[in-house]
């Protein structure tokens, strides 16, 4: 008998939405406490296992976490009840942290220049070593975390501890008596220069040299191995690391450039949209990332809402894409914003390379790299702002980037919003899941009423738009909009329904 076709099959029935919960949060602000600039995260990945967490922020620093409850470190009798469905609560732990980078200025340009780290992304791990690549505007370095013994002096002769509240050391003696073996002497009063570290009468039986012992506890260190600096002219907005393990690209707004891991005095440049007279200038790079397993390939996006694929193949300069995703806006639907909202802010690939997933201002989009003619979905983000696109434009808000991201096995993305809201997205057939999340220890207290799947496609911008209006800057759920407080920054762990995000300087974390 020939198996039925999919459009013969039964329907599966629609996936249940997750119920999210709280499960961690690190450097929560208390009421009223003012948070620093430089302690804004500003950049948030886990590592491919999903074990490790690493955080950048706008002072230049790097914190790494570790998970605790990782199926590694159980005992059996915990590995066999994990065998069953049981939720597990996963749990991080601070590891480490380092200064990345420092505050610099370019005295050519006259310019100064950030220490806030832009990107972060993690290499492949060797010899239980971690190794990560962040970047800000100008310089990305490569660097190396690894556990190493702490090391101390032991097997001392002499008891230092009455000296080292005044910090004195052991000075040779000025005694004119007579001296017996090993510093002793014949006279009860030393005639010393110093007489905080006594010796005793009778000297020492030996002597014996201080050793240094290496004990059993493990202290994380970070080692810069390599820094790759003067290649962009422009600040760079995105770093991908290449499945080879072997090549990187960083990104600005013009060029794309490619990179060898072991050699940081030269790179390729592959992409380069410059024009040769900056007025012809019509759109720049936002964001550029690698093929999960295809090492010749990667997308780019610009600020005209397009996602353009190339394959390394092709050429050395890569001016040719080798497909365009790109949806066009209806007749007669263009307005001021149009361009401004259709400025793709990030992308990302499935975890199995076949789909694409793209920010922009006000929705998701989800591609087939199989099909270029439009998005296979379209998810609408916080269409309630659409009145409001003045007011976000006089205040700069228009120009915010909010990053994305979608689950290991592909059926669920989520993105960030203003309040401090995140909102997460089912994208398999039939599933209507469409949750607003807060970033606090309470995350449902938001929902929004009645969720509905997102239209396809966007609504039309032929609406004059106007300042105020009754619950303009309200989202479903009759809450006010605060802008000022927006989760732009976000990841989905690689296996598991757990999401880290970052609210100013905290980062929550919940799971489902």
């Amino acid at each position: 008998m020939d198996p039925k076709s999919p459009d013969d099959r039964p329907e599966a029935a629609a996936p249940q939405p997750l119920e999210w919960r709280f499960a961690q949060v690190f450097g929560e602000r208390g009421a009223g406490e003012d948070v620093q600039e430089v302690d804004i995260i500003s950049a948030i990945e886990f590592d491919k296992s999903g074990d490790h967490l690493a955080t950048g922020d706008r002072g230049g620093r790097v914190v790494l976490f570790e998970r605790t409850d990782a199926r590694g470190n159980a005992s059996r009798t915990e590995l066999e009840r994990q065998d069953y469905s049981v939720p597990r609560h996963p749990e991080f732990r601070y590891k480490t942290e380092f200064q990345s980078h420092e505050p610099e200025f370019d005295y050519l340009k006259s310019l100064e220049i950030e220490e806030k780290i832009n990107k972060i992304k993690w290499g492949q791990t060797a010899n239980n070593a971690l190794f990560i690549l962040s970047t800000n505007d100008k310089t990305i370095k490569y660097w190396k975390v690894q556990d190493k013994k702490v090391k101390r002096i032991s097997v001392m002769n002499l008891d230092t501890s009455q000296s080292a509240d005044n910090g004195t050391t052991s000075s040779s003696s000025t005694s004119s008596s007579r001296g017996l073996p090993n510093g002793g002497s014949s006279e009860k009063s030393y005639n010393c220069a110093n007489n905080d570290l006594p010796f005793p009468p009778g000297g020492y039986a030996s002597l014996r040299l201080p050793v240094v012992v290496t004990g059993q506890e493990l202290n994380p260190v970070a080692r810069c191995r390599r820094v790759y600096a003067h290649a962009h002219d422009y600040h760079i907005n995105s770093i991908s690391n290449n499945s080879d393990g072997e090549t990187f690209i960083s990104a600005d707004d013009l060029r794309i450039n490619l990179w060898n891991l072991e050699i940081n005095s030269q790179s390729f440049n592959i992409v380069d949209v410059k024009p040769a007279n900056m007025e012809d200038l019509t759109e720049v790079i936002t964001c550029a990332e690698f093929h999960p397993t295809h090492c010749n390939t990667l997308a780019y996006s610009s600020s005209k809402g397009a996602i353009r694929l190339i394959d390394l193949r092709q050429s050395a300069l890569c001016d040719n894409h080798s497909k365009l995703f790109e949806e066009h806006e209806a007749p007669g639907s263009k307005s001021f914003f149009t361009e401004i909202i259709a400025s793709v802010s990030d992308i990302k690939f499935a975890r199995d390379g076949r789909h694409i997933l793209s920010r922009d201002y006000m929705t998701l989009k989800l591609w087939d790299l199989n099909m270029d003619s439009g998005p296979v979905a379209t998810f609408q983000v916080h269409e309630h702002l659409r009145p409001k696109l003045c007011d976000l434009y006089e205040n700069d808000s228009i120009f915010d980037k909010f990053e994305c991201c979608l689950s290991g096995d592909g059926h669920r993305l989520a993105t960030g919003s203003y309040s401090n809201l995140f909102r997460v997205f089912g994208c398999t057939p039939g599933n209507t899941e469409a949750t607003t999340l807060e970033a606090s220890r309470n995350p449902m207290r938001r929902q929004v009423a009645n969720p509905t799947r997102p239209t396809r496609t966007l609504t039309s911008l032929t609406r004059a738009v106007r300042r105020g209006g009754e619950n303009a800057g309200a989202d479903g759920n009759g809450n006010s909009n605060d802008f000022s407080t927006k989760l732009l920054h976000l990841a989905w762990h690689p296996t598991e329904n757990s999401i880290a995000c970052a609210a100013g300087n905290s980062l929550y974390m919940y799971y489902a």
